[in-house]
């Protein structure tokens, strides 16, 4: 969901000049000694610097008092868990949808946590690198109840509200075109103001993945009076993302996001881990870094999954407290379950 030439240019210019091997740029803006990496520069600061949306319940959301929730934001603090000990040394920054990867490239977050699409162009041209995916979803369309639009085709001379520079904003595009209808874009640079101009009858229609349409109908004042439409326009892997040039980091993101979904596998929970500790299971053993070097390889304590499943839990724990079971979404697991659960959350072996 971005804004593609002029950023791409960008991040293609800041990306070389972290290339050259000279310095790192830091949380803060500042130069670190060549060779000093991501991981050496959060272990220093003592902190993780995270991006976030901020603004969508269940994934990452921001109350009065300043707490952040949501399975986004769980993913940030199982990174802070791992390296640091402590799920709670996190800052989070509040991104939105044209500012993210600049603050990504340029050093002013760590990471993002951010319901951020994997695409190939993210991922070459832009100079991204994309951690396992943490919820697998896909466009949808939020309408009014009594609107009468029952599918795409009805948007005929309507006006849908859509955030700009987005993939959303060029997949609705798309399938406009292929259905051949001649409909008008409302765009917004942030979302907030997206849903404010939809709420206010600006437009009939609002688009945006799916998991997003559901956290955000819930904020408006009669959510009852909206309804999603039986339809999908895209496939939408979200996840954490680094830059690229930085393995050891982007090791570290990623193996702590697979941590999650394995720990599910084996059946190890925040509540239950503590009988885990003697375990017969050499793979559980590893994992849990009673035995090999898993953890120390990386350079994090080689019981590192035991801080994440113990301050943050399993990836299943994540998912239920947030947009799953326990929450006020009941969102079911669908193509978010384990692969032996007829799911896609697979990892490979901590081994």
């Amino acid at each position: 969901m971005r804004k593609w030439g002029l950023l791409a240019a960008a991040l293609g210019l800041t990306l070389a000049a972290c290339g050259g091997g000279t310095t790192t740029a830091t949380g803060d803006g500042e130069a670190a000694p060549a060779g000093g990496g991501r991981l050496d520069v959060v272990k220093g600061r003592g902190q993780l610097i995270c991006g976030v949306d901020g603004g969508i319940p269940g994934f990452s959301f921001v109350d009065e008092s300043g707490t952040y929730t949501g399975l986004d934001v769980d993913i940030c603090k199982a990174v802070a868990a791992a390296v640091l000990g402590d799920a709670e040394a996190v800052e989070y920054r509040r991104l939105d949808s044209t500012e993210r990867f600049t603050a990504l490239s340029g050093g002013e977050v760590d990471m993002l946590s951010r319901n951020t699409t994997w695409t190939i162009s993210r991922d070459t041209s832009v100079g991204l690198e994309f951690a396992p995916t943490t919820f697998f979803d896909g466009q949808g369309m939020l309408v009014r109840a009594d609107s009468g639009i029952a599918g795409l085709e009805d948007f005929a001379g309507k006006a849908i509200c859509v955030e700009t520079g987005t993939t959303t904003e060029l997949n609705l595009t798309d399938q406009m075109r292929q259905l051949n209808v001649d409909f008008e874009p409302v765009v917004f640079q942030d979302a907030d103001a997206a849903y404010a101009a939809y709420d206010e009858g600006r437009c009939e229609g609002m688009t945006s993945d799916k998991s997003q349409l559901v956290a955000r109908r819930s904020t408006l004042p009669n959510p009852d009076e909206h309804t999603l439409l039986e339809v999908t326009m895209s496939k939408e892997p979200l996840g954490p993302v680094t830059t690229n040039n930085d393995s050891a980091w982007y090791d570290v993101v990623k193996w702590v996001t697979y941590g999650l979904i394995q720990a599910e596998e084996f059946g190890i929970t925040s509540e239950n881990i503590a009988t885990f500790e003697a375990t017969e299971n050499p793979d559980i053993a590893r994992f849990l870094g009673q035995e090999g070097t898993l953890g120390t390889d990386m350079g994090l304590p080689n019981d590192f999954m035991v801080q994440v499943i113990t301050q943050v839990g399993n990836y299943g724990e994540v998912y239920d407290r947030n947009v799953g079971a326990d929450s006020e979404f009941a969102l079911e697991r669908g193509q978010n379950a384990l692969w032996s659960e007829g799911g896609l959350m697979y990892s490979p072996p901590f081994r």
